[in-house]
């Protein structure tokens, strides 16, 4: 018996050797090329991947933001297309995604932001012809918020004053204003709502918030916060890249006594999109967007949809930039059109009015009251 158990603890304690295994077969499974992740999709999943477009927007109380989720919102149209919009981190970082970042389609920036990396060079010396815009968009109104007892916007010379988080739309924004202005602020670079809270607080002076009005973080503000809205003057320095705008009471009930309005500046929301070559499958995502976007546009103009909306002509050009071929392929095909519609009525116009008159028309005088018809259309569009 002692024997038999002595042999037993004996054989466990002697090791188990394994067989000696593939190293073939330890080493791991090489990556997948995007190829091969492609081809083992099913039909749907590469529909869905073809059919959804991307817009890298604002924060998530940005007014860009909401813009993006209106798009989405209306424009979804199942496995036809889907608009996905991106929380992101400002006007400046979005053009670094569009230009960058894998995935990303479009993104919502400011027009100052693209003329300033352009003067730059930051994003290299072809930039200009690598970014597209999509459509001008709306004006993001520029509010300077201040405590109290500072009486105007030049009395936060050497104060204290949030710009937004480095690298930020409102980051350049906000420092290309006061170098305009000449007023020398000490920068801080805050997120809004905390750069409102330490505002609140007493620990900084004032904090610039540029967002489409009426901004949910300042529409939440109350007279009792100890907090104003400054007046920022529109000096020839500011034209160039600014356009005049007022904030009201209407907007910020809270803040200004009915009756009253206070002077800002604004700058323009700009959709934009990377350059691609016409016929690839990045550019008919695009293409198919704006057909979608052009098509359902007076849609937009209906609650509960953004009052920015209001604002926004998408065939309004942008000086310096070029349109995406895309859009500009859909804007010259309407016109086309509504020209011919408008000279199938203009040709049956003529036609009554030379019938009662029985007056001949000369070819000059008939170019010359078709210029007027189309004037005549467009005043009664608008």
């Amino acid at each position: 018996m002692r024997i038999a158990l002595v042999l037993i603890l004996c054989l466990l304690a002697v090791p188990v050797t394994a067989a000696p295994r593939d190293k073939s077969a330890a080493k791991p499974e090489a990556p997948k090329s995007e190829a091969q992740v492609s081809a083992a999709k099913s039909p749907r999943d590469w529909r869905l991947n073809e059919t959804v477009v991307t817009i890298m927007a604002g924060g998530s109380s940005s007014t860009d933001l909401a813009i993006a989720s209106d798009l989405a919102e209306v424009l979804d149209d199942g496995d036809r297309l889907r608009v996905l919009p991106i929380v992101g981190k400002g006007a400046m970082q979005s053009v670094k995604d569009v230009m960058f970042l894998r995935g990303v389609d479009m993104g919502i920036t400011q027009a100052n932001v693209l003329k300033h990396f352009a003067a730059t060079g930051e994003l290299g010396p072809n930039f200009q012809n690598e970014i597209v815009y999509v459509a001008k968009l709306f004006n993001e109104e520029i509010h300077v918020l201040a405590r109290r007892d500072i009486p105007d916007i030049a009395a936060l010379s050497g104060k204290s004053v949030s710009l937004g988080v480095e690298g930020s739309g409102g980051a350049i924004t906000g420092r290309l204003l006061f170098e305009a202005l000449g007023i020398d602020i000490e920068p801080l670079h805050l997120a809004d709502a905390d750069a409102i809270a330490k505002l609140k607080e007493g620990k900084i002076d004032a904090a610039v918030v540029i967002a489409g009005k009426p901004a949910p973080l300042t529409a939440r503000l109350h007279g009792g916060d100890g907090l104003r809205l400054l007046s920022v003057p529109y000096p020839p320095a500011l034209e160039d890249s600014y356009y005049p705008a007022s904030l009201t009471h209407d907007d910020y009930p809270e803040l200004i006594a009915e009756g009253e309005s206070i002077d800002t500046v604004s700058v323009c929301a700009v959709l934009i999109s990377f350059n691609w070559p016409q016929g690839g499958a990045r550019y008919r995502r695009v293409a198919k967007f704006v057909d979608a976007f052009f098509r359902s546009f007076d849609v937009f103009l209906e609650a509960p949809h953004h009052p920015k909306w209001r604002e926004v002509n998408f065939a309004a050009t942008l000086e310096g930039w070029q349109r995406s071929s895309a859009a500009q392929a859909w804007i010259d095909a309407a016109q086309t059109k509504t020209e011919a519609s408008s000279k199938r009525s203009f040709e049956t116009f003529l036609a009554q009015a030379t019938k009662e008159s029985r007056t001949p028309v000369s070819a000059e005088e008939r170019a010359e009251l078709f210029r007027a018809f189309l004037e005549w259309n467009k005043d009664r569009s608008e």
